[in-house]
């Protein structure tokens, strides 16, 4: 090792080569984590790899490099604080989503959706009705698993090929999940390029609404075009909310109340407690007899249940009763896990000085705004299909380049963009990534044969380099637009 090679801030600088050593041990890890767990591997193997990694990492530094140990521990204790606003929102997610779905406002939503699932154009409103719950529960694998399995049977009936009502239940899917402050994946990418939630979500719009609209656009000709049959399972869904829960109009008044609340760009957190707060205060109202029954006869007991722990209602359809199970702060626990482990991760390698290499030799073939929207839209997938695991390749692009475009002075939320345009919608496109694989199994149709017609997820990483070419709100951290790059 030559010594006179060091960092500006005196770390020993390690050849990206060397520095790739830590992913590799990544990859090679969580293919045969993911081999041997599946999509179980979140809940705690993933996390494991992360740990084992980032001891990789801090031993080639410490050994080989004589990297001081408090500068790659500062760079971990760094990297957890700032993660921490995220793990709050995670945990008032989880209280957010059982207090919605228990209170009869989700079951509301869902029921009125249903109501419109017309048969000549049941592509189209499969792909807006799993988009609609995807965004109110912020859950994509919730929505598939449980819509989506009744959407399968509903089109099959009416003739349509398995791959096409897959790709219309995914799209609607990933695109309610990408927008939804309810989403893990959302606040983890706005979280990893630093940028307020809701400032990310307004940015994602620019990208996602057109990539939407081209989708609906598709789904709707394919659907005028196609004969269709009837909706047995809709309305067995219908029924089966309607002798379950108070379906009202008048729940819809709390998805109204948290729209002003967005509206009025209150912070994340702020929304989500009151949120959260009115549907338990709602629940004791509209629905006592089920909030007393978790509580075995006391309805305080229930409402706390429903906040922090899983819940589970027999509704007498298999398929609606994974719709309305919840599962509370507890069930956020995996998810801030792996936040941890990736935090200890990332810092083991920036705090080593590998990532300043990596970004770096990066650097190198980075000219502008195109080349680095593409290269990082082109990292998200790769990492996907590498690791396996949708959230890695959130935190892993997410750190990759964060520093490299605060040096080339465009804004996080470029970045927590780009990421989500790529990370996020294309792990369910890889058939051995948790989400390929996840709803592969849940709905019965191979990878291969529903990717081609998931129009949204398709389009979505195009639409976020095709942006960047135009420069189209495109601002440096001075909030000056870019023309150049």
């Amino acid at each position: 090792m030559n010594e006179d090679l060091k960092q500006g801030n005196g770390v020993p600088r390690i050849h990206w080569t060397v520095a790739l050593v830590p992913f590799v041990v990544l990859v090679v890890l969580q293919i045969l984590v993911i081999r041997q767990f599946g999509s179980d591997a979140i809940d705690g193997a993933s996390q494991t790899v992360l740990l084992f990694s980032a001891g990789v990492a801090v031993a080639i530094a410490m050994l080989c490099y004589r990297v001081p140990w408090h500068s790659v521990n500062g760079a971990i204790v760094d990297n957890i604080k700032t993660v921490g606003p995220a793990i709050l929102i995670l945990f008032l997610i989880g209280a957010i989503s059982g207090s919605w779905m228990v209170s009869g406002v989700v079951p509301t939503m869902i029921y009125y959706g249903m109501k419109v699932l017309t048969p000549s154009l049941f592509l189209f409103v499969a792909c807006l009705v799993c988009a609609l719950v995807s965004l109110i529960t912020g859950s994509s694998w919730t929505t598939v698993a449980t819509v989506g399995i009744a959407l399968i049977g509903i089109g099959t009936a009416h003739g349509y090929p398995v791959g096409w009502t897959a790709g219309a239940i995914i799209s609607g899917a990933y695109f309610g999940d990408k927008i939804s402050p309810l989403s893990d994946t959302t606040v983890l990418a706005s979280s990893v390029g630093e940028v307020p939630l809701f400032k990310h979500i307004r940015y994602m719009l620019i990208t996602t609404v057109p990539s939407f609209a081209i989708t609906l656009t598709v789904f709707l000709v394919v659907s005028l075009c196609h004969p269709v049959g009837n909706d047995v399972q809709a309305t067995s869904f219908a029924e089966g909310l309607q002798n379950t829960f108070v379906i009202s109009p008048w729940l819809l008044l709390v998805p109204l109340f948290t729209a002003v609340l967005i509206a009025m760009r209150l912070p994340a957190a702020v929304i989500l407690f009151l949120s959260a707060l009115v549907a338990g205060v709602v629940m004791l109202f509209v629905q006592p007899d089920i909030v007393s029954r978790f509580g075995d006869g006391s309805s305080f007991r229930g409402m706390m249940l429903t906040y922090y722990s899983s819940t589970s209602i027999d509704t007498g359809n298999e398929a609606l009763d994974g719709l309305v199970q919840t599962r509370g702060m507890r069930g956020m626990l995996s998810t801030v896990f792996l936040i941890f482990c990736a935090s200890a991760f990332g810092g083991s390698l920036t705090g080593s000085g590998m990532m300043h290499s990596i970004t770096t030799a990066l650097a190198k073939g980075i000219s502008g705004r195109r080349s680095l929207v593409s290269t990082t839209v082109g990292t998200g997938l790769f990492s996907n299909m590498v690791t396996g695991d949708q959230y890695l390749s959130i935190v892993l692009t997410g750190n990759i380049f964060k520093k490299l475009y605060r040096d080339k002075g465009f804004e996080g939320r470029l970045l927590s963009r780009s990421t989500e345009d790529s990370a996020t919608v294309t792990s369910v496109l890889i058939p051995w990534n948790t989400c390929g694989m996840t709803q592969s199994m849940v709905l019965k149709v191979p990878t291969l044969d529903y990717l081609p017609y998931c129009l949204f997820n398709i389009i979505s990483p195009m639409m976020s380099i095709i942006v960047a070419m135009l420069g189209y709100k495109i601002f440096r951290r001075s909030d000056d637009p870019v023309s150049e790059g």
